[in-house]
C-alpha cells in the first residue's frame, strides 16, 4: 500500500543528506512509494528552497557539513506551518534525539535505516501534513468546525470573508448567486453563526475584521 491516492498529486518529500548514496537510495524508495522526492546535499540549498516550497515531509540528516541538523530544525520551527521532519543519524545518542524532538522533529531513525521503517514513518508524516493542510483555509484563522466544510463551501467562505457579494462570489467561482446563497446558509449552520457579522467574527482574526466588527473598548 502506498501513500499515493488515485487522482491526487504526489506528495513532495525533501531529502537533506550530504551522502549521495543515501540521497539516491531514499529517492528511489520514495518514487516506488508514489511520492515525489527532491534531494539536497547541504543545508543552505535546502533552506533556500523550503522557504518558497513547503513539502509534505522532510527527511533530514542531523549531521550536515555546513550547518547542523539541529540548527536547521530551529529555522524550520519559525515557519508558520512547518513541514513534518523525520531526522536520521548514524550516531543516535540520547542527547541528540531529545534535542531533535525538542526542536520539532516528528521522528528519529538510526542509520543504517530499514527501508520499510523509513517508508512507514514518511507515510505517517505525509498523512498528518495533508490532514492539517486540508483543515486549514488560507487567509482565515483555524476556526473550530472548519473540517465540516466541503471544498465548495470553503471557496464560498473565503469569498465572503473577502467582502464579495453573492453575485461577485458567484462570478468568481462560476456558480449562480442563488447557489452561493445556499452555500452561505449551510456554512453558517455548520459553524453556528447567527448572522453574517457573527460568521466574520468566527473566521477572521481581530486584525482582519472590518472596523464595524472590531471590539469596542470599554470607557468605564
Amino acid at each position: 500500500m502506498t501513500a499515493q491516492l488515485p487522482g491526487r498529486t504526489p506528495a513532495t518529500v525533501f531529502i537533506v543528506d550530504d551522502d549521495a548514496s543515501v540521497r539516491d537510495t531514499l529517492s528511489l524508495l520514495l518514487r516506488i512509494e508514489g511520492l515525489a522526492p527532491q534531494a539536497f546535499g547541504d543545508a543552505g540549498s535546502f533552506l533556500e528552497t523550503v522557504r518558497r516550497h513547503h513539502p509534505a515531509c522532510v527527511i533530514l540528516d542531523i549531521n550536515l557539513p555546513d550547518e547542523s541538523g539541529l540548527q536547521v530544525l530551529r529555522e524550520l520551527a519559525t515557519f508558520r506551518k512547518p513541514s513534518p521532519v523525520v531526522v536520521m543519524s548514524g550516531l543516535g545518542d540520547i542527547g541528540t534525539v531529545v534535542a531533535a524532538m525538542k526542536f520539532g522533529a516528528v521522528d528519529f531513525i538510526q542509520k543504517p535505516f530499514v527501508a520499510s521503517v523509513m517508508i512507514d514513518r514518511v507515510r505517517e508524516a505525509v498523512a498528518s501534513y495533508r490532514r492539517a493542510k486540508e483543515e486549514h483555509i488560507e487567509g482565515l484563522v483555524d476556526f473550530a468546525g472548519r473540517h465540516l466544510l466541503t471544498g465548495r463551501e470553503r471557496d464560498v467562505l473565503l469569498q465572503v470573508a473577502q467582502g464579495a457579494s453573492n453575485k461577485e462570489a458567484g462570478r468568481t467561482l462560476g456558480i449562480s448567486p442563488r447557489t452561493v446563497e445556499v452555500h452561505r446558509a449551510r456554512i453558517m449552520a455548520k459553524l453556528g453563526a447567527k448572522n453574517a457579522a457573527d460568521l466574520m467574527r468566527i473566521v477572521l482574526s481581530e486584525e482582519r475584521r472590518p472596523p464595524s466588527l472590531q471590539p469596542v473598548a470599554s470607557t468605564v
